[in-house]
């Protein structure tokens, strides 16, 4: 259960982080609104307290983040931008995820 609630966390942080650098991207790229930066800091100020509700050591929650991320950002690209991930894409995010899951089953320091 507690890997459910991890995996989920990640999600959910993935989605900040991207929410948080879409919309800069919005005004810088495609002539947004100004007013776009605004929910953009809060999104990213909500991404960093995300990563600091996990327990393990920073460095493995960031690595172990890194994968899942990955997974979100294709399943943005997809339903957001409208580009079908690849299979090159499809099977780049099953080895991040496999990373992911070895770093945080792997064997847990004494």
């Amino acid at each position: 259960m507690q890997l459910l609630q991890t995996f989920g966390l990640f999600v959910l942080t993935a989605l900040a982080e991207i929410v948080g650098c879409y919309l800069p991207y919005l005004w810088l790229k495609k002539d947004g609104p100004l007013w776009l930066l605004i929910p953009a800091a809060f999104s990213l100020a909500l991404f960093a307290w995300l990563l600091s509700l996990h327990p393990a050591a920073a460095g493995r929650v960031y690595a172990a983040y890194g994968g899942v991320y990955i997974a979100v950002a294709l399943g943005w690209l997809w339903l957001v931008d409208g580009v079908r991930p690849t299979v090159t894409d499809v099977v780049g995010v099953a080895v991040a995820l496999l990373g992911m899951a070895i770093i945080m089953l792997g064997d847990k320091p004494a």
